[in-house]
């Protein structure tokens, strides 16, 4: 156990030092299109869904994000399934009719090797609508020994707006013994990414004047008041 925690962190500062601009862009870019009346989409597949999934309804942090929740892509719906259907190129014929993305969203496309077709896609389809794209991704992986599966060609980082590296090494493992290569650290290091983000988001809110849109913990009293609140505001979009 020591050994995963003390090459987290020092992958974690390798992060933080490298991604830091990148957060700043992104965050500054969220701001503003959240003042338009914009909402943060996200979208993951397989592992990365669960990444979708904790950036939404959470305490402490942004009301106005909504995953995009797709069950044949998503763990419980059989993984075997949902890993065939991520590197299937038609897949996204299925669901594209389901995707409600605005000139003023950001969409966040959440893939570790971002060389699947459906993230591309989606990916694709936000900035046809004219939304800020963003992907969370390890740029180890590249174009020359990691070709794109999409039937562009293109790779995720070659179509989004903007993107935060993970830098997490090939594999998704930052352990190694004789021939065994283990301790995935994609999620972690992308969930500090993302709530990081959204948290410089907040911060951006506050230090122009305004009172973010937070929600606070159910667990605490007095508390379901202001969520409720925050709720019936962003339920046009937001299915909570």
């Amino acid at each position: 156990m020591i050994r995963y925690f003390s090459d987290i962190q020092e992958l974690l500062t390798d992060v933080c030092d490298k991604e830091e601009r990148s957060v700043e862009k992104i965050a500054t870019e969220i701001k503003d299109r959240l003042d338009q009346g914009g909402i943060i989409q996200l979208f993951g597949c397989g592992h990365s869904h669960l990444l979708a999934a904790e950036g939404y309804y959470r305490a402490g942090s942004l009301v106005p994000v909504q995953p995009i929740f797709i069950e044949s892509l998503m763990l419980h719906g059989g993984a075997v399934e949902s890993s065939n259907n991520e590197k299937n190129p038609d897949f996204i014929n299925t669901f594209a009719h389901r995707l409600d993305f605005k000139p003023q969203d950001v969409v966040i496309i959440i893939s570790n090797s971002g060389r699947n077709p459906v993230p591309i896609d989606v990916a694709l389809l936000a900035k046809e609508a004219g939304a800020y794209t963003v992907s969370i991704q390890s740029l180890h992986y590249n174009e020359e020994e990691h070709p794109s599966k999409h039937k562009s060609g293109s790779r995720l980082e070659g179509v989004v707006d903007a993107k935060l590296n993970t830098h997490i090494p090939l594999g998704d493992s930052i352990l190694s013994s004789n021939d065994s290569i283990f301790g995935p650290a994609s999620s972690v290091i992308a969930n500090v990414l993302l709530h990081g983000t959204f948290s410089r988001v907040i911060e951006l809110m506050i230090e122009d004047g305004a009172i973010p849109p937070i929600f606070r913990s159910g667990n605490l009293e007095g508390n379901k008041e202001h969520n409720d609140k925050m709720i019936e505001q962003y339920s046009k979009r937001i299915q909570f």
